[in-house]
């Protein structure tokens, strides 16, 4: 009977042990993330994390990587889902964030442009009812009858293409948006903020879902009319023709219509190689004691490669509360998932990549 005993509780020690989750350095004793953020602290963050706006050296009001949805199955088997989500550029996000559903979410990004842009797209996330209202109150298009939420985004966008812009639709959209961040919650922007989000909300607008990566350029360069549109974008699919954008579904619509409305998407001005943002977001992650699950760079290596940034962006990497399963995203014309259309995406560890950096 003692041996019985002795072994039943060995047992039990095996089993505490297993399911007691790995500690990562630094979380030990840290407080959770918060459900939600209110206004306040949601723009302390976006602030106070920020670093001065850089160049770039185009708008990149939207991607042209037409082949996300090649990677989104192996990264969700591959990336914890919850945790924290950090990314670069526009819209392009959104889809990441449906397919992984973070808890929280850090978009950090060179230029102050893309700060205006992502606010911009919170109000919209905060008013609009589904994806089909989204839609409508981006590209200043008034709803056409017979979109409902089972309706899959090809029906959405075809419907969509035979809507004309309406002016005054658009300005009347135009105030409904500030109002809502501004008034509404009382998010501090400046005129300046308020006459670049103008511009970029006008840009949507003239094109509608036909904008490409380079229309607000005249159209030219980087790929020209090769581009993908916006509606391109949002339609496509993997080789087994499975949809992936944040509009396919209203699934994917609610995640991050979510995240934006209790204000866990946060953007931040700051270069990847610079001094602040980077740690600053870590800091913050470790302190709520979480991990960051994916990290989506696009080519922003290639920029930082350029400039001699790259061991500064390793070091503030590895601030970064990170475990086995933390992973980058990484765009570029290189072997990685995708059809050889345009760039390619590929997806790497990232703690053996940084461990030496400091």
């Amino acid at each position: 009977m003692t041996r019985v005993r002795a072994l039943l509780a060995a047992g039990l020690i095996l089993l505490s042990c297993l399911a007691t989750p790995q500690v990562i350095p630094g979380l030990a004793g840290a407080a959770s993330l918060p459900g939600a953020l209110s206004d306040q602290e949601f723009w302390k963050l976006s602030t106070e994390f920020s670093e001065p706006d850089g160049y770039f050296r185009s708008d990149n009001l939207l991607s042209n990587e037409l082949n996300y949805p090649s990677i989104l199955a192996e990264l969700t088997k591959t990336v914890s889902a919850g945790r924290a989500y950090m990314g670069v550029g526009p819209e392009q996000n959104f889809n990441y964030i449906a397919a992984l559903k973070p808890e929280i979410a850090f978009i950090v990004d060179l230029r102050q442009d893309n700060l205006r842009l992502h606010m911009m797209y919170k109000a919209l996330f905060m008013l609009a009812r589904d994806r089909a209202d989204f839609v409508s109150l981006l590209f200043s298009r008034r709803r056409p009858a017979g979109l409902t939420g089972q309706s899959t985004a090809e029906q959405i966008f075809a419907a969509y293409a035979a809507v004309e812009l309406d002016e005054d639709f658009y300005r009347s959209n135009l105030q409904v948006i500030l109002d809502e961040l501004v008034e509404m919650h009382g998010f501090a922007l400046t005129p300046a903020d308020a006459n670049h989000i103008e511009q970029i909300y006008g840009t949507f607008a003239k094109f509608g879902p036909e904008i490409r990566y380079s229309s607000s350029q005249g159209g030219g360069g980087f790929g020209g009319m090769n581009q993908p549109t916006y509606a391109d974008l949002m339609m496509s699919d993997d080789v087994g023709g499975r949809a992936g954008s944040y509009l396919a579904s209203e699934g994917n619509f609610r995640v991050v219509k979510d995240l934006e409305t209790k204000n866990l998407l946060v953007p931040v001005v700051g270069n990847f190689g610079g001094p602040k943002a980077v740690r600053a977001v870590g800091r913050y992650l470790k302190d709520h004691g979480t991990v960051v699950s994916a990290f989506y760079l696009s080519n922003v290596e290639m920029y930082l490669n350029q400039q001699d940034l790259w061991n500064k962006f390793c070091g503030n990497v590895a601030a970064l509360p990170l475990d086995e399963r933390s992973t980058f995203i990484r765009s570029s014309r290189g072997a990685g998932f995708g059809r050889g259309v345009g760039l390619n995406l590929a997806l790497a560890p990232m703690m053996p990549e940084v461990k030496d950096c400091q």
